[in-house]
């Protein structure tokens, strides 16, 4: 049996203080999360048995990261869930599939949103009975699936009768759990520290010693405990050595324990130290084929219980005594395990197993791991891929499917952002194989742009790998091109891209898909707008070109820079429909950003804060930071001067861009024209795609009010040579407004009110009645000015544009004429999300259903919807789904100005 050192929780009272506290609030509803870190033996898990002592009346569940296990994908949530996967049938079918296939239960690839909202569905079922504790010790050494799913159904639990503890060894790179609430354990303060060591002597102790074991140990509780151990009775009596460091004391310590023991009883102990699992009837047939007597040995060995499973005392004691055993005896352990482990339930595993125990290369068992990293992708264990890749090409024979193995190895090394471990693979790859050698400078430019650092830019790489395949690969090549001609927009050095691609071989095909993008993009850079627009233009409006599924953020921004919003919103679009198919963490929030942006430019408000609160739930879900580029535009467009200034002062600077955009919007509806000026010359100047376009029309308008003819007049200019290149309603809608503002041309108001009437982009119609009634009141035609101001009122009341609105309201008022008072919104009161939940349940949706949609649990959305009725004063969900504000219509015919058409 091991030891327990129950002792070590002297000195720890404000921690069992607040573990009672958690345990406490679950039971009464109010669900927490608390993330323990601290070193090796510093008391976690002596506070985790603390805690499922006390958890009276719970159902404890646990878990255990295994370092040895960090490559099988979801292999620590399945040994959490194991005891409660009796009530998969209670989930949706969706969810219940999404986790029978993560555990192997069934074969596809998992939606790794689903996996997360049916594993908190699970508990959420299990609640229902009793409280629930789930711990999850070594959490350092989750597998990357687990620690994902885990960190989500961490966040939602607040309404429920959850706790989750997790213990994580510090410095830990599980960087999953990071932002959850946390408590750093430190080493015990002097009074403390000599408690414990006289509770764990019970001798007398010269004071030398006892000040040099204190020293030694700063506070460390298991340290205090093991240095008398390893010291011995010479060391007790003064001659104590320096250790290298505490943890290092304490594996010497429990080596030095084991080395005592009979050969067959340490190579039991490291059997059971290779298996992560801690499976007895696997480590019985291991021993059995080792010709050893486990039953006899296992009564002599100290540190490890084996019981229904096998338990180490201490995480360090299985790290000790693996590493104490040799070479041979690891391959030994290894080779035993892979033999008793079932090739068909298993064969991961096995596959694993045969890989430690092999002294060289040896194809068929890369072969092996080759597939079980096929098997784990097809999970959405992309971190388990990439391990098992990196030791299968460690094992391959063949030069060319070494290199091959390892290029696949370093691109799942970057799918899951370790990009360190990934430039040091890539390093190893040698070939001579020029689409191999041009994958591999691929994968260099990835990696010099998500590091931002390196020799050369990430565009260098991409120009190499195209140089290298032009002349055996020219469709591929062209690929290449255009991927380097996407990174100099986003981060410059144009001119070298376009410089190569004009040295490189003709295609000698027409000009379509990614080749016609890369001729209009030269076009572009070189000869202007007018010349791109032949090229471009069509491409861009065959928005069904899997040139835009491979690279939607570019043709978005291209159909921005055309004034093509049919072009946008359809690539939006299909980005989203892509994403949700795909269930990539990576790919469906570009899209819901994409799509929402162009909403806004609908003035379909609640449908944009939809898509922005979808896309913002995934980014909370996994952690990552969410896109603000379309709250800035939907903030811009509604004009409230204090949350639009409250959300700009939190961008960082690489949003900086869009922010002078909206900036300039959100002037030019307040009519703070110096503003305005300041913010679209900022933003016109770098001349972004598609950004600099979308500003040109403000800094026109701006520049007018402000005096500065000249500065608008080329503005004017700018604008015109992209709205005829593109030769778009909407662009040739905004053109005539902007160039009746230099003009002083009714004609062109006209013109500008005629093209925008039969669009969906009813936000720029009704600035150009804003417009129009403006200069009519100033050539003193009062009648004129009060209808066309009175229109643009109304929409741009109706569509809650409050700068805009009020502006108008003020120049009604200097007509003579009063504007009504805007009606107050339901959508006004509320927050984003609950936005969001107010128009699911409204069309129809049920808690569980949104809960699944926005990854939160049944009870948080329905305290959502408490919020929600009491801010609206309502009631029932029926009084909601007749709140016209809420319920918009999906579809339906051409919207009228102030009715806002709702995207499918």
């Amino acid at each position: 049996m091991p030891e327990t050192y129950t002792d070590v929780l002297i000195g720890r009272q404000d921690e069992i203080r607040r573990l009672d506290a958690l345990l406490r609030a679950a039971g009464e509803g109010r669900g927490g999360v608390l993330v323990l870190r601290g070193e090796p033996g510093i008391g976690k898990s002596a506070l985790l048995r603390h805690l499922d002592e006390a958890a009276t009346g719970f159902l404890v569940m646990r878990a255990s990261g295994a370092e040895f296990e960090m490559e099988l994908p979801f292999a620590a949530l399945h040994q959490l869930l194991a005891p409660v996967t009796g009530r998969l049938m209670a989930l949706p079918a969706p969810h219940r599939k999404a986790l029978e296939i993560a555990f192997g239960l069934d074969t596809g690839t998992p939606d790794p949103f689903l996996v997360g909202v049916a594993s908190l569905g699970l508990l959420v079922e299990t609640v229902r009975e009793r409280p629930l504790l789930c711990v999850v010790d070594d959490a350092q050494w989750l597998d990357q699936a687990s620690a994902k799913a885990l960190a989500f159904v961490a966040r939602r639990v607040s309404a429920e009768s959850i706790a989750l503890v997790f213990a994580a060894r510090e410095p830990s790179h599980r960087h999953e759990l990071d932002g959850l609430p946390g408590h750093s354990l430190r080493g015990l303060g002097e009074p403390d520290a000599r408690a414990l060591l006289a509770a764990a002597i019970r001798a007398p102790l010269d004071e030398r010693v006892c000040d040099r074991i204190l020293a030694e140990a700063r506070g460390n509780p298991l340290a205090l405990v093991e240095l008398p151990r390893t010291a011995g009775l010479a060391g007790m009596a003064g001659g104590f050595a320096q250790p290298d460091s505490v943890p290092g004391v304490i594996e010497r310590s429990f080596r030095s324990r084991l080395e005592l023991l009979p050969p067959a009883a340490r190579l039991l102990v490291t059997v059971a130290a290779a298996d992560p699992i801690g499976d007895p009837g696997l480590l019985w047939r291991a021993a059995e084929l080792l010709g050893i007597d486990a039953a006899a040995a296992a009564e002599s060995i100290p540190l490890v219980e084996f019981g229904t499973r096998i338990r180490f005392g201490h995480p360090l004691a299985r790290s000790a005594a693996y590493r104490a055993a040799g070479p041979e005896e690891r391959r030994r352990a290894h080779e035993a395990l892979a033999a008793v482990t079932d090739p068909v339930a298993d064969p991961d595993r096995r596959a694993w197993h045969r890989a430690q125990a092999g002294a060289g290369p040896d194809e068929q068992v890369a072969a092996e791991l080759e597939a079980s990293a096929t098997r784990a992708q097809e999970r959405g264990g992309v971190a388990a891929a990439a391990a098992f890749l990196e030791r299968s090409a460690a094992l391959t024979i063949s030069p060319v499917q070494r290199a091959e193995r390892a290029l696949a190895a370093v691109q799942a090394k970057l799918s899951v952002g370790d990009f360190e471990a990934a430039a040091d693979l890539l390093t190893t790859v040698a070939t001579d194989d020029p689409s191999q050698a041009a994958r591999a400078d691929l994968l260099r430019g990835r990696l010099s742009f998500v590091r931002r650092r390196g020799d050369e830019g990430p565009t260098a790489h991409l120009l190499r790998a195209a140089a290298r395949l032009a002349a055996t690969d020219p469709v591929w090549s062209r690929e290449c091109y255009l991927d380097a001609f996407e990174m100099g927009l986003l981060l410059g050095g144009l001119d070298h891209v376009v410089e190569a691609v004009g040295k490189a071989p003709p295609s000698g095909e027409p000009a379509a898909g990614a080749a016609a993008v890369l001729t209009g993009l030269i076009n572009l850079v070189s000869d202007g707008h007018q010349a791109a627009g032949e090229t471009l233009g069509p491409v861009v409006g065959d928005v069904g070109d899997e040139v835009w599924a491979r690279r939607p953020s570019l043709g978005f921004m291209l159909a921005t820079e055309l004034w093509n919003f049919d072009a946008m919103h359809s690539i939006a679009t299909r980005a989203v429909t892509a994403g949700r198919a795909s269930g990539s963490f990576h790919a469906l929030p570009i899209g819901l950003a994409m799509r929402a942006t162009a909403t806004v430019h609908t003035g379909d408000f609640g449908a944009a804060m939809e898509l922005i609160s979808e896309q913002e739930a995934i980014a909370d879900a996994t952690g990552a930071a969410p896109l603000v580029y379309p709250r800035l535009h939907l903030a811009a467009m509604r004009g409230r001067r204090d949350d639009a200034v409250e959300l700009f002062s939190s961008v960082d600077h690489g949003m900086s861009l869009s922010m002078q955009w909206a900036t300039a919007v959100l002037g030019n509806g307040l009519a703070d024209y110096p503003a305005a000026l300041k913010a679209a010359k900022q933003a016109v100047q770098y001349g972004a795609v598609g950004t600099a376009g979308l500003a040109l029309p403000e800094l026109v308008e701006a520049a007018v009010r402000c005096g500065e003819t000249e500065v608008a007049a080329a503005a004017l200019a700018s604008l015109q040579e992209r709205t005829r290149a593109g030769r778009q309603a909407w662009g040739l809608g905004v053109e005539a407004y902007a160039r009746a503002l230099v003009t002083e041309d009714e004609s062109a108001y006209q013109e500008a009110i005629g093209l925008l009437d039969d669009s969906a982009l009813v936000v720029y119609r009704a600035r150009a009645h804003l417009l129009y009634g403006e200069w009519l009141r100033r050539q003193g035609r009062r009648r004129d000015a009060r209808s066309a101001l009175r229109s643009a009122h109304e929409a741009l009341s109706d569509l809650g544009m409050e700068a805009f609105a009020e502006r108008a309201a003020g120049e009604l008022r200097a007509t003579g004429a009063k504007a009504r008072s805007r009606t107050s919104k339901a959508s006004d009161q509320l927050t984003m999300q609950e936005v969001h939940i107010a128009r699911l349940v409204a069309d129809g949706a049920t808690s569980k259903e949104v809960a699944a949609k926005l990854f939160l649990s049944p009870r948080t959305v329905d305290a959502h919807l408490r919020n929600i009725f009491r801010k609206l004063g309502l009631t029932s969900r029926r009084q909601l789904r007749e709140l016209p504000d809420i319920r918009q219509p999906r579809g339906g015919g051409r919207p009228q100005a102030g009715q806002p058409r709702r995207e499918k």
